[in-house]
């Protein structure tokens, strides 16, 4: 895109402007990178709060976005899971596109089967680039999976792979209940995409250590690099206008969750916190309502998950029907009125490697109060943008959450201090260091 620089300027300051602007941008201007971003086993484009939707899709997506305003060409492959939606879309801008494969049956299938189609996803993903005549500089790869496939493509391609894991499999299973363990193919596969990959981006140092200790690998090849989230899309909306979108009433105390159905995301603890709120008089004294954000529903017995049935009858037995709303899956576009609407966002989680949705929570001025666990250790600062309480400790979420909820002022100054916090996660910070990453890895092989 050519630039139009002021009449006024002279040669030089042409020639120092278009300098400044080589290195924001961090390519050269001559050659367009291309990326071949793998996210196999879930869509970019598909709808939060979904048995394998969150906060990696939100990264995949934007994360190509913002590189495409950079200027790097993306094709995000990912395996179709329905035959009515087309192969090809152009949904993120700048050219770049997500590319749904024909591997399998399409339609979704449980993860330990979708190993089994990643030669076919592979071979596709060859035909495809051949065909349009793509030639691409690297390969980052979302997710264990994605980077067994990366390796395959690596073999006809000759070029390097940047990947991601987005969670552990072995970490998982350290806090994992009965029945939740993943199984030994999960943990192979992770291990020998360790051994193959050219460079490894981890959220957090947290993820970092985890990685070397739980893996027992060198970590000379790993490089901490956070999510970000888009400050044009998660802001502060007026409350009372939040609440008309989202159809709440002005007077109640929202405090919201957002995430998958899942044992590992703890609800099951920020129920049990609100039965003790609501034996003390809390939840009655400031007239709370918990909207639910994530899975579906309106389903039939027959059809729920175990989990949204189990959740189910726990707020029942509870007795916090009056109080808890089990909402489904919710469209992005969405989601900032209902981060705005809310005063308090909870995440009780077991596990997080970072914890995009209190990031995008707090861009919209709303405090969080979330387990101390992984990445949520260093995104919310305690006392600071919201509080940090024990794993599965309902009496200490319950403690957190009242005293938030009585101190206006608290949660003023809380609300503001998050808004600047999650500025220094703006995408425009975060995908340049992404594409330094790139550039480095590009001119070293």
């Amino acid at each position: 895109m050519a630039i139009d620089y002021p009449p006024h300027y002279t040669s030089r300051e042409v020639l120092l402007a278009i300098s400044v602007r080589r290195e924001i941008i961090g390519i050269e201007m001559t050659k367009q990178m291309r990326v071949a971003m793998l996210s196999y086993h879930t869509c970019p484009l598909a709808i939060l709060g979904g048995k394998d939707t969150g906060g990696m899709n939100v990264y995949v997506r934007e994360l190509t976005r913002h590189l495409g305003r950079l200027g790097v060409h993306v094709d995000v492959y990912t395996r179709s899971q329905d035959e009515h939606v087309p192969h090809i879309i152009h949904d993120l801008g700048y050219g770049n596109r997500v590319v749904h494969v024909p591997s399998g049956p399409e339609l979704p299938l449980p993860r330990e089967e979708l190993a089994a189609h990643l030669p076919g996803f592979v071979k596709w993903v060859e035909n495809f680039a051949k065909e349009k005549n793509l030639n691409y500089d690297l390969i980052h790869s979302h997710y264990w999976m994605s980077g067994l496939a990366a390796r395959d493509l690596k073999k006809t391609w000759n070029i390097p792979i940047v990947h991601m894991f987005h969670t552990l499999g072995l970490m998982k299973n350290k806090i994992a209940g009965e029945g939740e363990h993943e199984g030994n193919y999960r943990i192979h596969g992770e291990l020998e995409v360790l051994k193959i990959v050219d460079k490894v981006i981890a959220s957090t140092l947290d993820e970092l250590s985890q990685i070397q200790w739980l893996y027992e690998v060198k970590t000379e090849n790993i490089t901490v690099v956070p999510p970000g989230v888009d400050l044009n899309h998660f802001y502060p909306i007026p409350k009372d206008e939040a609440r008309e979108y989202i159809e709440a009433e002005i007077n109640d105390r929202l405090l919201l969750f957002v995430g998958r159905i899942e044992p590992l995301k703890g609800i099951d603890t920020l129920l049990q916190a609100l039965a003790r709120m609501k034996q003390t008089g809390v939840l009655d004294r400031h007239e709370i309502c918990l909207p639910v954000i994530g899975g579906d529903a309106s389903v039939s017995d027959e059809q729920m998950t175990v989990e949204m049935s189990r959740l189910q009858s726990m707020r029942e037995e509870l007795g916090l029907d009056d109080f808890v709303k089990f909402l489904g899956k919710k469209s992005q576009a969405s989601l900032p009125y209902y981060y705005s609407a809310a005063d308090i966002l909870v995440m009780p989680s077991h596990y997080e490697s970072f914890g995009l949705v209190a990031l995008e929570a707090m861009a919209c001025g709303t405090p969080v109060v979330a387990s101390q666990v992984g990445g949520l250790n260093h995104l919310i600062e305690d006392g600071e943008t919201g509080f940090l309480v024990p794993n599965q400790d309902s009496e200490a979420l319950a403690e957190k959450l009242t005293i938030l909820l009585d101190d206006h002022i608290l949660h003023q100054r809380m609300g503001q201090k998050a808004v600047e916090r999650a500025k220094q996660y703006a995408w425009d910070i975060i995908a340049p260091q992404i594409l330094d990453v790139y550039n480095k890895i590009v001119t070293r092989s």
